[in-house]
């Protein structure tokens, strides 16, 4: 079997969230400072370490076989490279921008006005949808100064926190979209490498429903047990074990982290008590 070339963001919060889940999901790779490469010792899989924006076009080449990337880079750049596994983490806007002291409040504000971006295509595709003329000065780097030097009436950028927006005196006026890291992969990939990718991507789905989820374990009367077992589906049912105190079972599930603190309320609310709730690496479906 081959080696799986899989592509990540040479430094930066993508670089270390895709090594993070890399090593969660089993894979150990031999990474010695400033390598531009590394394999795998237990998996059949070279990392290369790369400039976001070079990505895709090493997909589309065949250069590399699959990508952990930002899917606002392949909208920008990348259109035509599929994503087979939406990743949950590096979530950011590409949004627009102006000085806080600027009299725009919306997108109609900005009709022939300059803009500073790094994704021309992403913003001129906005535009032309919502029917606004403006003129784009592209560059590559931080573009946030932009406005402060007199180069552009307003920003498109990617925000996280919206703290380097703040830091330039910026303020947030639309979002164009709104990304997370994605699994993506080359449309050259050979089916030897598939077959890779599809191991991959199981090991990855197990982690990211593990994220998502917590194990939780509570006692309660046995006469409260069926109002309870509404409350707690789990993956089928949940897990009903009688307790040494007569009248009293244990009941074992998985709830959603989202519905957490909701799910708790109803549990006490409904007799549960010594409930106890616990992280999950895995869940395996």
């Amino acid at each position: 079997m081959s080696n799986l070339k899989i592509a990540v963001q040479k430094s930066g919060r993508l670089h270390e969230d895709s090594m993070k889940i890399l090593k969660e999901i089993g894979i150990s790779i031999d990474n010695g400072k400033d390598q531009l490469k590394a394999s795998a010792r237990n998996f059949p899989l070279e990392v290369f370490y790369l400039r976001n924006g070079d990505i895709p076009q090493y997909l589309r080449d065949g250069v590399v076989d699959a990508a952990i990337i930002g899917e606002n880079v392949l909208i920008e750049k990348g259109e035509d490279i599929t994503i087979v596994e939406r990743l949950g983490f590096s979530k950011c806007k590409v949004s627009i921008a102006v000085p806080k002291s600027s009299k725009a409040k919306n997108l109609k504000d900005l009709e022939g006005k300059r803009i500073a971006t790094s994704y021309p295509n992403t913003v001129n595709q906005f535009l032309d949808k919502e029917g606004i003329s403006a003129n784009l000065h592209i560059i590559n780097g931080s573009v946030e100064i932009a406005p402060n030097i007199g180069l552009a009436d307003g920003i498109c950028d990617i925000v996280s926190s919206g703290s380097t927006l703040f830091k330039n005196g910026l303020k947030e006026v639309q979002v164009l979209l709104k990304s997370e890291a994605v699994l993506a992969t080359s449309p050259q990939i050979s089916i030897e490498n598939q077959e890779v990718i599809d191991k991959l991507q199981f090991r990855l789905k197990s982690v990211l429903r593990g994220r998502e989820s917590k194990y939780i374990l509570l006692n309660a009367p046995d006469n409260k047990i069926s109002q309870i077992v509404t409350i707690l589906p789990g993956m089928n049912s949940p897990t009903i074990l009688p307790l040494a105190k007569e009248g009293w079972s244990s009941l074992h599930s998985v709830i959603n982290k989202n519905d957490f603190w909701n799910v708790i309320d109803e549990l006490k609310i409904n007799g549960a008590e010594g409930i106890l709730v616990c992280p999950i690496e895995n869940m395996v479906l």
